[in-house]
């Protein structure tokens, strides 16, 4: 049972963040249940966890729903991960070794080759994710991961790296290479500042994006960093 509470766990996870359940939307259990082909025991027990990590929200009669963050809390997100981000910089630029520093250049050669030719939205995701897990690793801090955890799951929520424009992609990925050269020169005020301004300039985007978004009456969509 714990094995297919994992797996339940994990599928249910990744359907939020993939935008299958949308937020603000209430899920029964057997309707989780049905997305997983289980049965709900596992899925209890996946729920808890997931309200835990706050990517579920339980009302106040106790129906389980995807959280809908208002503007003003996801730019409180976008601000708590800057902070966290530069935070998990400067830690790892004292920390990094060789072998990390050559995991997180493959990782951004993975993100040079989404970008070539006509941009692989999932992909850069996907490197992207890569990056910065490696990045937090080579920080060396339980607590520092699991808050993060929580916050970048919320971010993730809402689909940032979606409403990003080919030029927001390259500056991205030009963040990425200077970090790696701050964590190379062991630079802790360099690498902790890249970090900080990485995350203030994709709340910026998704700012903006949504601002048009909205001007053009759209739906507001989309994840990333």
């Amino acid at each position: 049972m714990a094995k297919t509470s994992e797996q339940v766990y994990r599928q249910i996870r990744a359907g939020i963040l993939a935008g299958d359940f949308e937020p603000g939307m209430f899920v029964p259990e057997d309707e989780f249940a049905s997305y997983c082909g289980t049965s709900r025991t596992p899925v209890r027990e996946a729920i808890a966890r997931l309200v835990s990590e706050t990517l579920l929200q339980r009302s106040g009669t106790r129906r389980v729903f995807v959280p809908l963050w208002s503007d003003g809390e996801v730019e409180e997100l976008f601000t708590l991960r800057a902070k966290l981000e530069a935070h998990c910089a400067e830690r790892a630029a004292e920390l990094i070794t060789p072998d990390e520093i050559a995991e997180l250049r493959t990782h951004a050669d993975f993100i040079d080759a989404a970008l070539g030719g006509e941009a692989d939205i999932p992909g850069f995701v996907e490197g992207n994710r890569r990056f910065h897990a490696t990045l937090l690793a080579a920080a060396r801090s339980e607590p520092l991961n699991q808050m993060m955890r929580i916050i970048v799951n919320q971010v993730i929520i809402h689909r940032t790296a979606e409403r990003y424009t080919v030029s927001d992609l390259e500056q991205s990925q030009r963040d990425h290479r200077d970090l790696i050269a701050a964590f190379t020169a062991h630079d802790v005020a360099w690498a902790g500042a890249i970090a900080r301004n990485h995350i203030r300039r994709a709340a910026h985007a998704y700012r903006l994006r949504a601002n048009e978004a909205a001007t053009r009456g759209a739906p507001c969509a989309e994840d990333m960093d």
